[in-house]
């Protein structure tokens, strides 16, 4: 930090100011200047894949709770339906019990009730029914989202790993490590493959 000629050396400072000065004249002796020019390509471009991933990730999660939110609408809208379907059936209990009490002369009229309520039980039941088929529905899309956000969040924990990698491979050098890198990274781009196939 530089404020005025006053200058404080963080803890790594020392360290990435002689990286800069003598690095690249001993990358060029022992020939790692093109292990540190294609691990940091690499990573840039895991890093921008990494970034989509991380994307796709928290949309598939999103989704998932949206879903899940209608679903659990739906469900309530189906147990009001039938709690409506148990007050007609209440309704045309009453109204049966009525209709044989009743006189003669008045059941024909009771009797109309008790059918109207029987067609509107019936109406409201495949209303309830529908409804709860959509929440069943709603439920499965949402289980899927959620499905593909692990997978989308697998592949970009490993492509992190992969950055990682590369941040070791660099600082030690190791042809090993950046191998690693390559394959970790592979896997990630496998895993995030499997969640834009939907598997």
């Amino acid at each position: 930090m530089s404020s005025h000629g006053f200058h404080v050396h963080g803890p790594h400072d020392h360290a990435v100011e002689h990286a800069v000065e003598h690095g690249t004249h001993e990358d060029t002796h022992d020939g790692n200047s093109r292990l540190t020019n294609q691990i940091a390509m690499c990573t840039a471009v895991i890093a921008t894949v990494g970034a989509l991933f991380s994307y796709m990730g928290g949309a598939t999660q999103a989704n998932a709770g949206l879903l899940k939110n209608d679903a659990a609408i739906k469900k309530t809208e189906a147990a009001n339906q039938w709690n409506f379907y148990q007050a007609k059936s209440t309704k045309q209990s009453l109204a049966e019990l009525a209709r044989d009490l009743a006189a003669e002369e008045k059941r024909p009229a009771l009797q109309t009730k008790v059918e109207r309520y029987d067609k509107e039980k019936a109406e409201i039941k495949l209303a309830a029914e529908a409804l709860e088929a959509r929440a069943r529905e709603l439920d499965k899309q949402s289980e899927e989202q959620l499905h593909l956000h692990h997978r989308w969040a697998q592949a970009t924990t490993a492509l992190q790993v992969s950055i990682a990698l590369a941040a070791i491979a660099l600082l030690t050098r190791r042809k090993w490590l950046q191998w690693g890198m390559f394959g970790v990274a592979g896997v990630g781009v496998a895993v995030g493959g499997l969640a834009f196939a939907h598997i």
